[in-house]
């Protein structure tokens, strides 16, 4: 059984990545918890002049929680799956805190959210705060791509920085999903200075023991940056999912903050999966 944490700022960008997780995992026995997190400047004077006679917080959320049952149940009525189940969560508090402390007493094992990249109009919590759940949130992530539609993720994008390892826990849970949902997986080590290090050279022993029994193709590019490789390959290929082994910040910082994550965010085309180690 999977719980999997769904977050939600209804806005279309959202609901589309509820949508493709509730497809993903069609065949799967989920536990979906929808998550919406209020921010406190949506609270206006007036709602808090009409809270006087009643509590604060069951005012102010009672609003919220009737639109997010009535998403749930819209949902419901379009996936019918007797293999989900729905619980509505709605929490007044920093976004990052709530979705840890729904992981710890949810036992979440993945987290679906959608994103329009770094360079969103609105910034809500879907906007740039994207950065933010996947720097200081230790969960595994998937992120859908504002307006892709789902289609079945038969194949995986697994690019590697210099100093990824392939035989760590994150890449052996990359492995498990990819044999789950996908029919292969393409392994790039990219070296954009033509430098090689202790872990690129053991790639070769690895991916003999680890990919023995999977389709897989492995690749070496040398001297090219990590965010062009990822959107070439991922045009012309058969890419339907890109996953990411997150082990140190400054890979974070090259895909979600400088100017080179400006770059990668507006060419993400394809769902991106994010696992720590």
């Amino acid at each position: 059984m999977k719980n999997v944490l769904l977050l939600t700022d209804f806005s279309e960008n959202s609901i589309n990545a509820m949508r493709y997780a509730l497809q993903l995992f069609k065949d799967d026995i989920c536990n979906f918890f929808v998550l919406h997190v209020e921010i406190s400047t949506s609270y206006i004077s007036d709602d808090l002049m009409l809270t006087a006679h009643q509590s604060i917080y069951d005012s102010l959320l009672k609003k919220t929680k009737q639109k997010l049952a009535k998403l749930i149940t819209k949902l419901e009525n379009e996936f019918k799956n007797d293999n989900f189940n729905y619980e509505m969560i709605v929490d007044h508090d920093i976004l990052t805190d709530a979705i840890k402390q729904v992981i710890t007493s949810k036992t979440i094992d993945l987290i679906v959210m959608g994103t329009n990249g770094v360079t969103g109009a609105k910034e809500v919590i879907f906007g740039s705060n994207t950065t933010n759940v996947i720097r200081k949130v230790n969960c595994p992530t998937l992120m859908i791509p504002e307006g892709f539609k789902y289609r079945n993720p038969k194949e995986t994008l697994l690019p590697l920085d210099v100093f990824d390892t392939i035989s760590g826990n994150a890449f052996t849970d990359i492995l498990k999903f990819t044999k789950r949902y996908c029919k292969k997986i393409h392994v790039l080590r990219i070296k954009p200075h033509n430098r090689d290090s202790t872990e690129a050279l053991k790639d070769s022993d690895y991916i003999n023991y680890f990919l023995k029994e999977t389709d897989y193709e492995y690749y070496v590019v040398n001297g090219v940056p990590m965010e062009h490789v990822v959107s070439c390959y991922t045009q012309t290929h058969h890419i339907g999912l890109t996953a990411l082994l997150v082990q140190k910040e400054s890979l974070l910082e090259r895909f979600f903050i400088g100017s080179t994550t400006t770059q990668i965010s507006n060419k993400i085309i394809v769902p991106l999966l994010i696992f720590h180690s």
